[in-house]
C-alpha cells in the first residue's frame, strides 16, 4: 500500500499553511520514493513544526525497509509503541499511487483529492534518527477494489488532535474506517520500473 507519494508544492503548501496555521514549504516531487526526504508536521509544546524526514526505517531485526505500519497494532508492537506514544506526525501529500494487476499487466493509479486545491493528511510516526513511517488501515468500500490496505487519513481537525493529544490519537486509531473517501483514482500509464526501492 502506498509505496509512492505525489507532492506538488502549489497548492499543497498554501492549503497546509491556511488550514493548520503553519508556514509550510515543500518541494514538488511527483514520484516520492522510500528513503527520500519528505516535509512532515510534528508538534512540540502545542506548536506545530515542519521537519524534513526520510521515509522508511530499518530496525536491526528487519532485512527490509519498513515504510508503513498497521494502525491496528502500533500500540502493541514494540517497534512502534514508543513512537505512537510520543512522536506522532502528519505527512502532507498531494496524492499517492497504487498498482492494480490486470489481464494486460499492472495498471498504475494516482489518487488525487476531490478538491484539487487541497491535499491529503496522512498519519505517520517519527521513528528516530530522522526517519518516519506512514500508517495504514482497513480500506473503506471505495478503496477495497484497489488494495487491501489504505492510508490512515485525517481532516484538519483530526490531524491537529493526532499530533498533539495522546488520548484523541487513541480514539482516531479505533474509529470506524468507513470514512468518506475524498479521493479520485486516476488511471495513468504504468511505470517502466515498478521497483519500490
Amino acid at each position: 500500500m502506498c509505496g509512492r507519494l505525489n507532492i506538488t508544492d502549489d497548492p499543497l503548501a498554501q492549503w497546509i499553511s491556511d488550514s493548520l496555521g503553519l508556514e509550510f514549504h515543500t518541494s514538488t516531487n511527483n514520484d516520492v520514493r522510500p528513503k527520500q526526504s519528505v516535509s512532515v508536521i510534528s508538534s512540540t509544546q502545542s506548536r506545530f513544526n515542519q521537519q524534513q524526514m526520510l521515509w522508511g526505517v530499518q530496525p536491526e531485526w528487519s532485512k527490509q525497509l519498513i515504510i508503513n505500519a498497521r494502525s491496528e497494532t502500533i500500540e502493541s508492537k514494540p517497534t512502534f509503541r514508543e513512537a505512537f506514544n510520543h512522536n506522532r506526525i502528519i505527512v502532507p501529500c498531494s496524492g499517492w499511487y497504487e498498482w492494480i494487476t490486470t489481464e494486460s499487466g499492472k495498471q498504475k493509479f494516482l489518487f488525487n483529492p476531490v478538491d484539487n486545491s487541497q491535499g491529503f493528511l496522512m498519519a505517520g510516526l517519527a521513528m528516530g534518527n530522522g526517519h518516519f513511517v506512514t500508517l495504514t488501515t482497513e480500506p473503506n468500500n471505495e478503496y477495497a477494489r484497489y488494495h487491501h490496505r489504505m492510508p490512515l487519513l485525517f481532516d484538519e481537525k483530526d490531524a491537529l488532535q493526532w499530533v498533539s493529544d495522546p488520548q484523541q490519537a487513541k480514539r482516531l486509531l479505533t474509529r470506524n474506517t468507513q470514512i468518506p473517501f475524498l479521493a479520485i483514482a486516476e488511471p495513468i500509464e504504468p511505470m517502466q520500473n515498478l521497483s519500490l526501492f
